[in-house]
């Protein structure tokens, strides 16, 4: 089941440069568990967020405790992660299915404190081929094509 929730706009924020998007996050072992027939489709935990901050400073997806609690994501290990208010004690969670712009991926999601703002991270944008472009405030999907992939081997 899908819920949308309205996060901070840009404008509110009066942030320079950020730059915002929407974003799907499912739990991957739901939908692999749909897809085998053992659960039906509409037991398959997903969020929709708008206006997620696009933070490059961020490694991976973070997800306020409460969000990361509700998709039900499988916790990988415990860690020491540094934020712009120190250090915190938290996990990685695994299997967060995420959308974004026509684009998907299957990523890890750092838990951060209730009340903070999701961000969206470097890694899952290098997945999916999406470009933070801070001018127009807006991502930028890049091309799979062979004169312009994004995707290197």
């Amino acid at each position: 089941m899908t819920q949308l929730l309205r996060i901070l706009t840009p404008e509110a924020e009066g942030g320079v440069g950020n730059v915002y998007a929407d974003v799907v996050i499912t739990n991957q072992k739901d939908m692999n568990l749909a897809d085998e027939g053992v659960i039906p489709r509409n037991q398959v935990r997903s969020i929709s967020l708008a206006n997620v901050l696009v933070d490059t400073g961020a490694t991976t997806l973070c997800l306020p405790r409460p969000l990361v609690e509700q998709l039900g994501l499988p916790t990988k290990d415990r860690i020491q992660a540094t934020t712009a208010g120190g250090v915190i004690e938290t996990e990685i969670f695994a299997q967060a299915f995420i959308e974004v712009l026509g684009r998907d991926g299957t990523v890890d999601c750092i838990a951060l404190p209730d009340g903070s703002r999701p961000l969206l991270g470097v890694i899952p944008l290098e997945i999916m081929g999406l470009q933070p472009d801070i001018v127009h405030h807006r991502l930028n999907v890049l091309p799979h094509d062979a004169t312009g992939t994004y995707i290197n081997i």
